[in-house]
C-alpha cells in the first residue's frame, strides 16, 4: 500500500460480437496525471487470431515470491474465454509496450487437460500457472483448472484429481495458511454463448455453488449451495491477510454478497450479508431488474468491500471492519439502464426516489453500466471500466457495443468512505483507430487488489 502511484495500467479490449473483424487486443493506457497523454490509451498489442474474447489476466510470478530475485513479474497470462488459448504477454521488456512472449494454442489445452474456455488465471507459490475453465469441449459445463509450467509455459496438466473437477467453473481463490481453494459457477458455455435467456435460469442451468478444495490434495471436499438467493456466484474474494480465514464472493443474477468462513470444526459455511433489491420495472425485458453484482474487490487493508451494479448502473462502498455487517459507505452512480429520461420505466423502487440522472464526462454519456473495478494500492482511486461479456453487452447495453465502452476513475474517501467522480478522467473506446471497442478487466503492472495472493508459513 505504501508502493509508487500506478502510471500506465493494462486491459484487455474485445471486439468479438461488435460486427468488427479485427482481432482483440491489450490496451496500455496512461493514469499518470503529471503525463501529457493522460487518460489516453498509448499502445495497443493485437492479437493474432479474431474471435478470442479477451477477458481476465494474470501473473506469471506469486506475491510469495517477492524478495527472490530470480523470479520477476514481466509476464501477463491472458486466457480467452472463448477460444481457449492463452496468451503469454511480455510486460517486462518495454512494460509502456508490451509483446507476445507465446502463445498456447487450445488443441494443446484441451489434449493435456480436456478443458475450454478458460477465465481467473492464478500464479502459485511453487512457481507454476494456474487457469480457471468453465468447460469441455463440447461446451458442456466443466469446472476444472489448467497448469501452465511458470518458465515454459508449456501445459502440463490438470491441477485437479481426476473425476474431481466441478459441474461448472468461473472464478476461484486459493488460501494455503487454511489448505484451502474456493471456487465458484457461472455456466457452462454453452449457456453463456448466445446470451442470456430466462429460460436458462428456469431451467437451472446457471450457477449457485461454491466448491472448496483441498489445496494440498486437489481434491473438492465440499460444496456450499447459495441457493435462489446465491444466483450466478462470480468473483469470490478472501480477505487479504494470509491468515484469514473468511472472504466475499457476489452473486451476479441475486444481486447479494454472502460471506465464506470456516467453521470451528474446520467445515466451511455462508451467509448473507448484502442484499440489493430488484427493481419493478416496465419496458425491460423482466419485470423486475435486479442490480447484477458482476465484479468485487477487497481494499489491501481488509477495510473496504467494493462491487459494481451493472445494470441499476452503482458501486457501492462498504465498510467491512465487522464482516458480518457490512457498512454502507459510499455509492456512486455511472450509468445503467434506470436513467432519467431512459426508456425503462420504474414501477417500483424501495431504495431511490427517483432515477439516476445521465452521466456526462468530457462530454460523452457514459454508455453501459459500471463493470470491472480496480483499486489503487493505497486504497484512494479506483477505476472502472463498463464492459462485461461481448454476448451480453450486445444484448443489454446495445448502444454501447456500437459506441465504444469507457473507463472512468473515482476518488475514495478512505478515512470515512465516499465516492467521487473525476471529471477529468476518461478513456473513450469509441474512439480507438479501428473502430468503437469493449474494454474489460483492469490491470496495474506489478499486481494489485484482486490479483495478489500472499502465503506465509504455517505455525501451526
Amino acid at each position: 500500500m505504501k508502493g509508487p502511484r500506478e502510471k500506465i495500467v493494462y486491459l484487455p479490449c474485445i471486439y468479438r460480437s461488435t460486427g468488427i473483424k479485427k482481432p482483440d487486443y491489450l490496451a496500455t493506457v496512461d493514469v499518470d496525471p503529471d503525463s501529457a497523454t493522460y487518460s489516453q490509451v498509448i499502445h495497443r498489442l493485437p492479437m493474432p487470431h479474431l474471435n478470442d474474447e479477451l477477458h481476465h489476466s494474470g501473473w506469471n510470478t506469486c506475491s510469495s515470491c517477492f524478495g527472490d530475485h530470480t523470479k520477476t513479474r514481466d509476464k501477463l497470462i491472458l486466457p480467452c474465454l472463448i477460444s481457449s488459448r492463452v496468451y503469454v504477454i511480455d510486460v517486462g521488456t518495454e512494460p509502456r509496450a508490451p509483446r507476445i512472449h507465446k502463445v498456447v494454442e487450445p488443441e494443446d489445452v484441451l489434449k493435456k487437460t480436456g478443458l475450454a474456455n478458460l477465465h481467473t488465471s492464478h500464479c502459485l507459490g511453487c512457481g507454476e500457472i494456474m487457469i480457471s475453465s468453465l468447460g469441455d469441449a463440447c461446451g458442456n459445463g466443466k469446472g476444472g483448472f489448467v497448469i501452465l509450467d511458470g518458465k515454459t509455459f508449456e501445459v502440463k496438466g490438470n491441477w485437479e484429481v481426476d473425476g474431481h473437477a466441478a459441474p461448472l467453473g468461473y472464478d476461484f481463490w486459493y488460501q494455503p495458511y487454511h489448505n484451502v481453494m474456493i471456487s465458484t459457477e457461472w455456466a457452462s458455455p454453452n449457456t453463456i454463448r448466445d446470451g442470456f435467456k430466462i429460460e436458462d435460469v428456469i431451467a437451472g442451468r446457471y450457477g449457485s455453488k461454491l466448491h472448496v478444495w483441498d489445496w494440498t490434495k486437489h481434491t473438492r471436499i465440499q460444496t456450499l449451495d447459495l441457493g435462489q438467493e446465491g444466483l450466478i456466484p462470480l468473483e469470490i474474494r478472501f480477505l487479504h491477510n494470509p491468515r484469514a480465514d473468511q472472504g466475499f464472493v457476489g452473486c451476479a443474477l441475486s444481486s447479494s454478497v454472502f460471506r465464506f468462513y470456516k467453521t470451528e470444526d474446520g467445515k466451511w459455511a455462508t451467509e448473507k450479508v448484502i442484499q440489493v433489491p430488484n427493481k419493478k420495472v416496465a419496458g425491460w425485458a423482466m419485470p423486475e431488474m435486479p442490480g447484477l453484482i458482476t465484479d468485487i474487490l477487497i481494499s489491501l487493508d481488509d477495510r473496504f468491500l467494493y462491487f459494481s451494479n451493472w445494470l441499476h448502473g452503482d458501486i457501492r462502498q462498504y465498510d467491512i471492519i465487522d464482516t458480518r455487517k457490512p457498512k454502507l459507505v459510499g455509492q456512486i452512480f455511472l450509468g445503467g439502464s434506470v436513467l432519467k429520461g431512459g426508456p425503462v420505466k420504474i414501477l417500483e423502487d424501495s431504495e431511490l426516489k427517483s432515477p439516476p440522472e445521465p452521466v456526462i464526462v468530457k462530454g460523452r454519456q457514459v454508455p453501459g453500466g459500471p463493470q470491472m473495478i480496480q483499486l489503487s494500492l493505497d486504497g484512494k482511486r479506483l477505476y472502472v471500466s463498463t464492459s462485461l461479456y461481448s454476448d451480453w453487452d450486445k444484448q443489454f447495453y446495445p448502444d454501447m457495443v456500437k459506441t465504444g465502452a469507457v473507463m472512468l476513475q473515482i476518488d475514495v474517501d478512505t478515512k470515512h468512505g465516499g465516492l467521487k467522480l473525476n471529471p477529468n478522467y476518461m478513456v473513450d473506446f469509441g474512439k480507438e483507430p479501428d473502430g468503437p471497442v469493449l474494454a474489460h478487466e483492469i490491470r496495474y503492472p506489478g499486481g494489485d487488489c484482486s490479483s495478489d495472493i500472499w502465503v506465509v508459513e504455517t505455525d501451526k
